[in-house]
């Protein structure tokens, strides 16, 4: 069992992300191009293989410990999406990818709410949220350059300040980067 099973097409904030993030993808990456989902299989990943590309994605070891686990993965393309929030240092997992195209996605940093924190699973929480030009500076310093990018708002359909904040506070940023 993966964690595509709990995918349910009716939750709009993960509806909404899915098909952005796969929106920004197809507009550059051809189908059929072979991808590197940094990560366990998830229901992103399985989008991706329904919309054509081939994808294979790691087998949950702890990349902060083991970031060149990646250098046997030789790809098209390399999706790290709401991946690199959870590693306490991305730059080795960054470093160590083996295509020439990133396609990366970050929760921003936003002044009104904490830093996620699932607290009955140390993996299911952040150790950064980015500000915009701190994850471009990680991808600079990591030997990539981004030739797009793009920032969405996170709308929850709640009422309240928080969710009228989130409703026009961009949450999510993601990039395409190529190798330096």
């Amino acid at each position: 069992m993966d964690s595509t099973e709990g995918y349910d097409l009716n939750n709009k904030v993960l509806s909404r992300r899915y098909v952005k993030t796969l929106a920004f993808v197809i507009q550059t990456l051809p189908k059929g191009s072979s991808a590197l989902d940094i990560g366990i299989a998830n229901p992103l990943s399985r989008l991706f293989e329904k919309e054509g590309y081939g994808i294979k994605n790691t087998q949950g070891e702890d990349l902060d410990e083991v970031p060149e686990t990646l250098t046997q993965f030789k790809t098209d393309a390399a999706f790290a999406f709401e991946i690199l929030e959870h590693l306490i240092n991305p730059m080795g997992v960054l470093k160590n990818i083996q295509a020439n195209r990133l396609y990366a996605s970050i929760p921003l940093s936003l002044w009104f709410a904490k830093a996620y924190r699932n607290k009955n699973n140390r993996w299911d929480q952040h150790f950064h949220e980015f500000e915009d030009w701190q994850f471009d500076w990680l991808l600079e310093k990591s030997g990539w350059k981004i030739v797009r990018a793009e920032k969405w708002t996170s709308p929850t359909g709640v009422l309240g300040v928080r969710p009228l904040l989130r409703h026009i506070t961009p949450r999510y940023y993601i990039v395409e980067a190529t190798r330096l």
